[in-house]
């Protein structure tokens, strides 16, 4: 069994192999190469303490295993974060176990790709105003992964506290060269080509006659029952794509649909194959929801145990 490290990961991580790594999984999960089990969620000692397991098998890729992800509130009072994965893989012959990583910064990157993916096939190409709302960690992420796609001269920030703000605004600026500003979230509709929710909101975040028409909107935040980061009202303006429809409709954004609606939603697997369209017209206003998949992480892994066995 091959323990890789938290350390040893991201010497390990490259952006050209998590982007692979994304992309395979969310065809996978489309075309019927990838299984996905129900996804239990679990609680910890204390209120708050949750953690959930993820697990899957693809055939292509002989994969089988599980994540853990783990949301622990109280973390950061010692300067940990509060989110943390882990993720193991068995053997697919015998069901030992052949890799245990430490994937809790790799999780940032895996989400973060996987709506950048979404985003270059959905997101009009000539975007230019990105809004983030949200200011943990995952946003940066976003931020990073979205300015990679498309040509983003401007970053709005959208957050309860200011301090957060100022220190995610801080953070961009580090990578990212165009202006980086701070305000609200009808400001932030009303001016974004493409909006991304990274938080863990139970309700919703905007108004849906604040969205601009040719928007792009993703929301990464919603993966349980009861959460919410975006206004129904929204789903009926917009085109609807997700990783998973089944997950989606079940603990995803997509859980505040209408039944009616559930069976227009497109897979971005899908798209991504030439089986559905992505985005059609410069007005038309997509969603895609990313409630995060089993298949990432275990994709992820394998390309990490692959890299691991050849350094």
């Amino acid at each position: 069994m091959v323990i890789i490290s938290e350390a040893d990961a991201q010497r390990l991580i490259t952006p050209a192999l998590v982007a692979a790594a994304i992309r395979g999984a969310l065809i996978a999960a489309a075309d019927g190469e990838g299984q996905i089990n129900p996804v239990v969620v679990g609680a910890g000692l204390r209120p708050g303490e949750t953690f959930s397991l993820k697990s899957g098998a693809a055939r292509g890729p002989q994969l089988v295993g599980v994540k853990i992800g783990s949301y622990w509130p109280s973390a950061d009072a010692a300067g940990l974060p509060r989110h943390n994965s882990t993720t193991v893989l068995l053997n697919p012959a015998d069901g030992r176990p052949l890799c245990i990583l430490e994937s809790g910064p790799l999780n940032e990157q895996r989400t973060a790709a996987a709506d950048a993916i979404a985003a270059s096939v959905l997101a009009r190409e000539d975007a230019q105003t990105l809004a983030i709302v949200g200011a943990g960690r995952q946003a940066a992420a976003e931020v990073r992964a979205i300015t990679s796609v498309r040509p983003i001269r401007t970053v709005l920030i959208v957050a309860r506290s200011p301090e957060r703000a100022a220190a995610l605004r801080d953070r961009i600026v580090t990578f990212h060269a165009g202006a980086v500003e701070i305000c609200g979230a009808e400001e932030a509709c009303g001016r974004a080509d493409i909006l991304v929710t990274a938080t863990s909101s139970r309700a919703p975040l905007f108004d849906a006659a604040w969205v601009r028409p040719g928007a792009h909107v993703a929301s990464m935040g919603s993966d349980q029952l009861g959460k919410q980061e975006l206004p129904p009202a929204l789903f009926s303006r917009a085109r609807l794509f997700c990783d998973l429809v089944d997950q989606s409709t079940r603990i995803g954004e997509f859980q505040h649909t209408q039944p009616a609606a559930r069976g227009s939603i497109t897979a971005i697997g899908d798209v991504l194959t030439g089986r559905a369209s992505g985005r059609t017209s410069a007005d038309e206003i997509t969603v895609f929801d990313s409630s995060g998949l089993a298949l990432q992480d275990l994709f992820i892994a394998k390309a990490l145990y692959d890299a691991n066995a050849t350094r």
